[in-house]
């Protein structure tokens, strides 16, 4: 099997599991509710997306039982749904608000860059310098970062924060450098890196602030 079967059937099975949730908890409150329509069309625009565009890195063959530890691993995504339900808790509505603009951020900067990142590549292969990617070389990580945040602004609990930060470093960072140091084989990816952030959009270019800083103390001291 390829790792992304697992991860198709894990997205795909989100919105099943949440509403399975509402139902055995008997929770329909505005909370849930929200959160099946985020988290569960999250997973069915996942699955559109590989069809349309899939991701290279998630080609590769795994062993079933590979595939396995890779679907509970990606369980642990499913506390948040489960503690909210659960709990009965109901997020306050300018919360609630915010988890949408949250969400609404996350899967545009996400789904897009993917989608700019597979036909660029496809039809000009190389290093991708403009775009979503002109200050920021991993754009979809900050806009999946920004969608789990959501889920966890709406959980109320600290348990969701946890399970993102420990992916953020045991997963995303990992594979962020990785990335790096295969983009670091292109001779203008020393400059490209300069000008843009790892994960946070870098909006201000410091060298080329610190140059022009630098040139007008020496023409104020030629004065």
């Amino acid at each position: 099997m390829r790792l992304k079967h697992a991860i198709n059937w894990h997205k795909g099975l989100t919105a099943i599991f949440v509403l399975g949730l509402m139902v055995a908890y008997q929770n329909f409150t505005v909370g849930a509710w929200v959160y099946l329509a985020l988290h569960g069309t999250y997973g069915i625009l996942w699955l559109v997306k590989d069809r349309i565009y899939p991701d290279r890195q998630w080609e590769q063959e795994i062993t079933i039982g590979m595939g396995v530890v890779t679907f509970v691993l990606l369980g642990l995504y499913w506390v948040a749904p489960f503690l909210l339900i659960r709990s009965g808790v109901v997020p306050p509505l300018p919360l609630v608000a915010g988890a949408i603009a949250c969400n609404i951020i996350g899967v545009f900067l996400h789904y897009t860059s993917d989608a700019q990142k597979y036909y660029t590549l496809k039809y000009n292969p190389g290093l991708i310098t403009e775009g979503f990617f002109a200050k920021c070389r991993n754009t979809n990580y900050l806009g999946e970062i920004l969608i789990y945040s959501s889920f966890a602004v709406l959980t109320c609990h600290w348990a969701p924060w946890l399970i993102l930060a420990t992916f953020f470093s045991a997963v995303f960072v990992p594979n962020m450098r990785k990335k790096d140091q295969s983009l670091s084989r292109y001779p203008e990816f020393a400059s490209y890196q300069m000008q843009s952030g790892l994960i946070v959009p870098k909006l201000v270019n410091l060298g080329a602030w610190s140059n022009s800083t630098q040139t007008d103390a020496q023409s104020s001291s030629e004065l």
